[in-house]
């Protein structure tokens, strides 16, 4: 009953701070709209990239163009989700730098949940419009049979996707109350894993997608549903029912990501120590 009851006040306090801040960005709506127009066209230029590839060649790595599309749209979209919703624990360490973690835990409201809404951008949206659009001209592009299951795997893709990013965000924020001066060690694997997983598996290395599998399990943000969607060779071999598996495996992620948040507050000092 208390987990509930906690869970629930962190919703609710996380929507009371989002509330506020997105009220706050839409004040002066001409400039919002050109911030995040802005925003659109400039992650855009990631997948320009990939176009002025194929301008060049046929495939990349045996995959056509809407093939790469669908991986990029649903990792881009996935992150898209997560960054929009907890970027700002991305920035947790300068918080810890200049006292400011410390008025969070005073306040009666679970400290994830404020951290998170901290500073909440809505101008982020722009790069998940921008995946989202990628991801609808895939859909519409590949050769896919798409029988109801292959349907509802998107959707589900989708979302345990931005959980297994946002599980990476709450660790990384953790280690940053830890050492502090790691916010681009935690971008390494949130900006630079959607990077990664843009691009087809097999223009890697089997050990980096092995990594990216069984170690930080980015693998099942895209590349194993996509394969299934595409009917593809599954990564390293994995069975056909782990198409299935990135919701499993986006609530395993939580548990250690939660753990390592428990525990990094409670290691905490205040400011100076």
């Amino acid at each position: 009953m208390g987990e509930r009851s906690r869970l629930s006040d962190g919703v609710r306090a996380y929507g009371l701070i989002t509330g506020m801040w997105i009220r706050s960005s839409l004040a002066y709506r001409a400039s919002f709209a050109m911030t995040v127009f802005g925003g659109l066209l400039l992650s855009g230029l990631d997948f320009v990239a990939i176009l002025l590839m194929f301008s060049r060649v046929g495939s990349l790595g045996g995959y056509a163009l809407p093939e790469v599309a669908l991986l990029y749209g649903l990792s881009a979209t996935s992150f898209g989700l997560a960054d929009l919703a907890v970027n700002s624990l991305g920035q947790l360490g300068r918080s810890v730098r200049d006292g400011t973690l410390d008025t969070l835990l005073v306040r009666p409201a679970p400290v994830l949940a404020q951290a998170a809404a901290d500073r909440f951008a809505l101008r982020r949206v722009a790069r998940l419009a921008q995946g989202a659009l990628v991801l609808g001209y895939a859909l519409a592009a590949v050769d896919v049979d798409w029988t109801a299951p292959r349907v509802l795997l998107v959707p589900v893709t989708l979302v345990s996707g931005a959980v297994i990013f946002g599980a990476v965000f709450v660790a990384g924020a953790a280690l940053q109350i830890l050492v502090q001066d790691v916010a681009e060690v935690q971008n390494a694997f949130t900006y630079g894993g959607t990077t990664l997983l843009q691009y087809p598996p097999t223009v890697f290395g089997r050990e980096l997608v092995r990594g990216v599998t069984f170690v930080l399990p980015l693998a099942f943000v895209n590349w194993v549903p996509a394969a299934h969607l595409l009917g593809r060779a599954y990564p390293l071999g994995l069975p056909g029912w782990a198409a299935w598996a990135p919701p499993l495996v986006a609530a395993g992620v939580c548990v250690p990501a939660g753990l390592a948040w428990r525990s990094a507050l409670r290691s905490y000092r205040s400011t100076g120590s």
